[in-house]
């Protein structure tokens, strides 16, 4: 009977451990070679808590087992009990036990049987995220939220210190994190950036490339001074997935961890399966916010073609027929102010006219740009001279503060639209009396131009800032003092400016009044 026990111990798939009452192994079969990583040779006469406890339970275990030997009452033989365990290689896993006991001539024998349960937890694991992510999903009411939903159940759940969910922002050509999941006490610093360049850092190869990377040490991952960021904040491995729809790449999933706990392809597995029910969660509820925003648009787009083209088709129908009344009786003076209401009137049109046109060639991708060596202080300088009418009208007082050059590779035609947008901008919501402020430099690295146009206007709402470049939006303060333009100058200023590889900004500005800060690489970058 001896002899066929031991044949059925050898062939069993879970792993039996004979313990005795000082914890020195004294049976230890093939399963539990392959569970542990020890041979029988290894294991044998040597102290199982040194062999397969983790060091923080040693203590435990040996008390415990020390008043079963003293034939204690054992509340815990015969139950299954669910442990972590110790590999040779160094990695705790988890593991189902039974223990039992039996009373042999040379004293009382403890017996293991255990089988490793990392699968099972791990699958168990896997759907809890699984769940959260669709109730998640399901109960967002924007891709905004459903983007924070995702990383957190991510991170909650599976316990990583840092979840980005990065998307791309097509317009601008860039990357943006739209929600990132940071664990109790992590500091990220410079890490926790919220814009990225195509091809840049984990999230943006992932994007150029639409496969997914693993990095295994991010402190030796050359490529990406970001990668240095997050192992200096003790982040250790990393692995993103594209969110994709199979035409096209939406953005990237990525995890920040500071231990690997699970093989590479277990977890690009479980990753790969989210993003792809992420992104086409978000290709659907772009379309169906698309249509939101086309339906506004479009009723926004009738309103004002309704006011802004009415209100001077109605002054100069009136003026040409009061001219044409009262051609006989005018004198050459009053004819000539008629005219000037006239020609302002189809100036007004003339501008609408062209940001229309400017519009459909940025909707279409066609906004042409024609880059040559130019100098962008006589760019600022010819807007500001062209500007000095309008601004005297309003008693302004205008200060420019330009360096003798500024030069740069960039379409002097499509900057002077800049300037001339900005200024007006500034002249038409400043009130009379106000100042603007126009300077431009290069920055401490001699490699960026940076340009601002400051006013002491009406200035815009702080909550109302993050739509000031939609198209067609209209600050309140604006509307509410029935000041007349399109809500297009500031969408079609912000294309040029990305065209040229640049960037636009409401800059925090002290008292009232609005500051836009404009930079573009200068002509050595």
């Amino acid at each position: 009977m001896v002899g066929q026990a031991q044949a059925v111990l050898a062939v069993a798939l879970q792993a039996y451990i004979a313990i005795d009452t000082d914890g020195r192994v004294k049976g230890w079969n093939p399963a539990a070679e392959r569970i542990f990583g020890h041979t029988a040779a290894q294991a044998c006469d040597r102290d199982v808590a040194d062999l397969i406890i983790p060091a923080g339970f040693r203590d435990a275990h040996r008390a415990g087992l020390a008043r079963l030997a003293a034939g204690a009452p054992g509340c815990r033989l015969g139950q299954q009990l669910q442990l972590s365990a110790l590999h040779r290689d160094g990695h705790e896993f988890p593991i189902e036990l039974t223990l039992t006991v039996t009373e042999e001539p040379g004293g009382r024998m403890f017996h293991a049987f255990a089988h490793d349960i990392t699968t099972a937890r791990r699958a168990a694991r896997f759907a809890d995220v699984e769940a959260a992510l669709a109730l998640g999903l399901a109960e967002a009411d924007s891709s905004t939220v459903a983007a924070h939903r995702v990383v957190d159940a991510l991170g909650v759940k599976m316990g990583w210190p840092v979840v980005e969910l990065w998307l791309v922002d097509d317009q601008r050509q860039m990357l943006t994190c739209a929600a990132r999941h940071t664990g109790p006490g992590w500091r990220l610093g410079d890490f926790a950036l919220a814009e990225l360049e195509p091809g840049v850092g984990l999230p943006g190869r992932v994007c150029a490339g639409g496969v997914p990377r693993w990095i295994p040490d991010l402190g030796s991952d050359g490529v990406s001074l970001r990668s240095v960021s997050a192992a200096r904040v003790g982040l250790r491995v990393a692995v993103g997935v594209p969110l994709s729809t199979g035409r096209n790449t939406l953005g990237a999933l990525c995890v920040y961890g500071d231990r690997v706990e699970d093989p590479e392809d277990i977890v690009l597995g479980l990753l790969g399966g989210l993003a792809a029910h992420v992104g086409q969660y978000l290709e659907r509820r772009r379309a169906e916010e698309l249509t939101v925003e086309l339906a506004r648009t479009k009723d926004e787009f009738l309103a004002m073609v309704t006011h802004e083209l009415r209100n001077p088709l109605a002054v100069i129908a009136s003026t040409l027929s009061m001219f044409g009344e009262e051609l006989d009786e005018l004198t050459s003076e009053q004819q000539r102010e008629y005219l000037h209401v006239i020609a302002r009137s189809s100036q007004r049109l003339s501008v609408m006219a062209d940001d229309l046109l400017d519009l459909a060639s940025l909707e279409s991708g066609n906004l042409a740009t024609d880059p040559v060596d130019t100098d962008l202080c006589a760019i600022i300088g010819d807007a500001v001279q062209a500007c000095t009418a309008s601004a005297a009208a309003k008693q302004l007082t205008v200060t420019v503060r330009l360096p003798h050059r500024l030069d740069l590779h960039a379409d002097p035609n499509r900057l002077r639209q800049v300037a001339d947008n900005l200024l007006s901008n500034a002249i038409k919501y400043t009130p009379a009396g106000g100042t603007i402020t126009i300077t431009a430099g290069l920055d401490d690295t001699a490699r960026t131009i940076v340009w601002s146009v400051a006013d002491t206007g009406i200035g815009i709402p702080r909550t109302e800032r993050p739509r000031l470049f939609r198209r067609f939006y209209r600050a309140s303060t604006a509307l509410g003092k029935r000041i007349p333009g399109t809500g297009l100058g500031l969408v079609i200023t912000r294309t040029i400016v990305e065209r040229h590889h640049g960037a636009i900004t409401l800059a925090e500005h002290t008292g009232p009044g609005t500051t836009f800060v404009v930079r573009l690489p200068a002509a050595d970058a």
